[in-house]
């Protein structure tokens, strides 16, 4: 088996609140080969969001070990957790979470700014021709369907050439047929890129369409956590 692109072990979260500590993640073990579509699923409240937010750096957690693309997450600090992400990771987010005030041209060049991408403009276009978007490119959000905001949201995680794809629910808010055309144009680009794909989902349909299927229950990964 080649060296798995994400490995955790014994990943533990304790959170401090009122009524005592709360275990969110109880000692999660689970790798993730180069290239490879893993489907999390589990009932809501089992630490399946928390679990990508820990493979991004965006939450730290209380004791174990992430290895990211090589890279050791523990123990970095925000500037470097902001390079790592900036390089290797791309989000796609249930509520798209673009920028309201720019247009859909702008979302996907912004983080190719931030990187120094001296044509970040022409590049951000070239990805938004890819999802299918040629003839959106300077609408804003708010002059966007659903469908049209998750495809930006996928252009923006793609376009800096991210290594892993997070998928936090990314079909929750849009209806059936956009759903299953936004999926489909997520499988395709994890094809033709070589990508490493992460998907949340509550459709069980959804998840068989990835190589493997990890099942989370009260913070563990119960089943699927290597390849």
């Amino acid at each position: 088996m080649p060296t798995p692109i994400v490995s955790l072990a014994d990943v533990r979260l304790t959170l401090a609140s009122r009524a005592g500590p709360v275990e969110i993640l109880r000692g999660m073990d689970l790798s993730v080969a180069p290239g490879e579509a893993l489907g999390i699923v589990g009932p809501s409240g089992s630490g399946k969001t928390t679990l990508l937010m820990v493979i991004a750096g965006l939450e730290r957690v209380s004791s174990g070990t992430i290895t990211v693309n090589g890279t050791a997450l523990v123990g970095k600090n925000e500037d470097a957790l902001a390079r790592f992400r900036r390089d290797t990771i791309g989000i796609v987010f249930q509520s798209f979470h673009l920028i309201p005030t720019m247009t859909a041209l702008e979302n996907v060049a912004v983080p190719l700014e931030f990187k120094g991408v001296a044509d970040a403009l022409a590049l951000a276009r070239t990805h938004l021709e890819r999802v299918g978007l040629s003839h959106r490119l300077t609408h804003y959000p708010s002059q966007l369907s659903g469908g049209e905001q998750q495809r930006v949201a996928i252009a923006r995680a793609l376009a800096s050439g991210a290594k892993i794809i997070l998928a936090d629910e990314p079909t929750g808010n849009l209806d059936l047929d956009t759903g299953q055309a936004i999926m489909d144009l997520l499988f395709t680009v994890k094809r033709e890129d070589g990508t490493t794909l992460i998907l949340i989902t509550h459709d069980p349909a959804l998840a068989q369409r990835c190589d493997r299927v990890a099942s989370v229950r009260d913070g563990r990964i119960v089943s699927g956590a290597q390849p």
